[in-house]
């Protein structure tokens, strides 16, 4: 196993179109709900504990080698807006162009003419760590760390965040990501032998509507 591999896969530089994504920070700063960097590690530490950690487990699940199929088919029932659907497909696309180019793989060529639209991101996110020779924990690694990077990321172009804050906050979550990665990966082992119904599916209502109303706007910094 390559640990250079997991620093390419992490890097936010990786072409996988992250960077055009706030992950609901756009809505959140709007709102008022994120002014700062107590508001942001706030909002980061609820997306983690919530859609960060659905999409560990399937990133997980999915490296171990789990049903690409049921795995996304679990991810479509666990994410109810429509407009979080559509994002987490086309960055599912975005990550495979990049992963393929990166790690040419079988298993990468059959999601791709199995979803020619796009496959749900954190299920690419672990057939493509699976390519490159990484863990369960690897891909739930980058896939929880990617659900509080990118608010983050999106959180100092917003509001000219000092990226020092944004990076602190980060920091102090560290502990947290690891207890949601834990979790992720022993949830996943048990969808190998048991089904995707037990991976996690913890909701996050108020990024879903955000979703939608984000969707609707018609000037916009993020695609979601």
């Amino acid at each position: 196993m390559s640990r250079a591999a997991l620093l390419v896969l992490a890097d936010g530089r990786f072409p996988a179109g992250g960077h055009a994504h706030s992950g609901g920070a756009e809505v959140a700063v709007k709102a008022g709900l994120v002014t700062g960097a107590e508001g942001l590690e706030a909002f980061c530490r609820g997306r983690l504990h919530t859609a960060g950690l659905v999409s560990a487990a399937l990133a997980a699940a999915a490296a171990l080698g789990v049903d690409a199929l049921s795995l996304d088919a679990a991810a479509d029932a666990r994410t109810s807006s429509v407009a979080l659907r559509v994002a987490s497909r086309k960055l599912g696309r975005q990550l495979m162009r990049a992963a393929r180019a990166t790690w040419p793989s079988q298993e990468l060529d059959a999601l791709a003419r199995e979803f020619p639209k796009g496959a749900h991101q954190p299920v690419v996110l672990g057939v493509a760590a699976r390519a490159a020779g990484l863990s369960a924990e690897d891909a739930a690694y980058c896939s929880a760390y990617e659900s509080v990077s990118g608010p983050a990321s999106a959180t100092v172009r917003l509001l000219s965040l000092d990226p020092f804050e944004a990076t602190g906050a980060l920091a102090r979550l560290a502990p947290e990501v690891d207890a949601v990665v834990r979790a992720a990966v022993e949830s996943a082992r048990g969808a190998g032998a048991g089904g995707v119904d037990g991976l996690p599916a913890a909701s996050a209502p108020l990024l879903e509507v955000g979703a939608e109303v984000h969707a609707a706007w018609s000037v916009r910094l993020f695609a979601s």
